[in-house]
């Protein structure tokens, strides 16, 4: 069962469970979700487990992402365990192992994996650098300047595609010899790499030279409250690329270790979503 399954990792988990031959069971609060061919979907709220009245018995094992469940993940997992549920995969973030930003954005995390371990559940936990899908912001801008504004262009990161994230993922959802049992992986991309070199190589995927205009952080902060983003989304971005701009985000070769072949780079995922950074949105 996968909770947070319209999300970037979540949807490619279905994906390669099914693709793998096992059944998926797909959370969502959307009734019109449009996921994968044999698909079985429960239409509810992770965040209120007491919406998913459809949750089938024999669940075996659930990924569950945080941001879906909100304050609810023990309340969930005791609910699937009800079910039959024996696994859990946790995704959070790396920021609980290597601290950047705000403090209170990583206890978010570390709050959901501490019921993960109470859970009496097999548990895996998937602690994961910043996802090369966060480019995604960058596409508006791109697509109409070709000029990317934002602040601490110094800040670096190895990003890591979703692709990865929901391989290791299925390994651990699967894992009936216990393999990743009590498991905590820090998962990130191959290279570490800045915003300019990321804008880089989005501009090589779509043939086309960009570049990124350094802002001060307050003006950017602006910027996105003028659009009517709540404050914690400036604050857990500009707090984060602060640190990253004196140190970089970790690098590890996790991914490798897990899957037995290099994890994917940011210029394969750029490559691969062109597409966005290029068409118009279409209403």
């Amino acid at each position: 069962m996968v909770i947070g399954a319209t999300g970037s990792v979540g949807r490619e988990t279905v994906r390669l469970l099914l693709q793998a031959g096992e059944k998926a069971v797909a959370v969502t609060r959307d009734p019109a979700a449009v996921l994968p061919d044999g698909t079985q979907v429960v239409t509810g709220d992770p965040s209120r487990p007491d919406s998913l009245t459809a949750m089938p018995d024999g669940v075996e094992a659930v990924l569950l992402s945080p941001r879906a469940v909100g304050g609810a993940a023990a309340e969930l997992l005791a609910l699937a365990a009800a079910r039959g549920a024996r696994r859990v995969v946790a995704l959070s973030a790396a920021t609980v192992e290597r601290p950047a930003g705000h403090r209170r954005f990583a206890d978010e995390f570390r709050a959901v994996e501490e019921a993960v371990r109470r859970s009496g559940l097999q548990w895996t936990l998937l602690r994961c650098a910043d996802f090369a899908a966060n480019a995604l912001a960058w596409a508006p801008q791109i697509r109409a300047t070709g000029v990317v504004r934002g602040a601490y262009g110094d800040a670096a990161t190895s990003p890591i595609h979703q692709r990865d994230i929901a391989e290791v993922a299925v390994r651990a959802l699967t894992d009936v010899h216990a393999v990743h049992k009590g498991r905590a992986y820090l998962l990130t991309g191959p290279q570490s790499l800045d915003q300019r070199d990321k804008v880089r190589l989005i501009g090589d995927a779509i043939g086309r030279e960009l570049s990124f205009q350094e802002l001060a952080p307050t003006q950017v902060r602006q910027a996105m409250l003028a659009q009517g983003l709540a404050e914690d989304i400036p604050d857990r971005l500009l707090g984060s690329l602060a640190d990253f701009a004196n140190k970089p985000g970790p690098a590890t070769d996790t991914v490798e270790r897990l899957l037995g072949r290099p994890a994917l780079t940011f210029a394969t995922w750029a490559a691969e979503n062109s597409a966005a950074f290029t068409s118009p949105v279409r209403s």
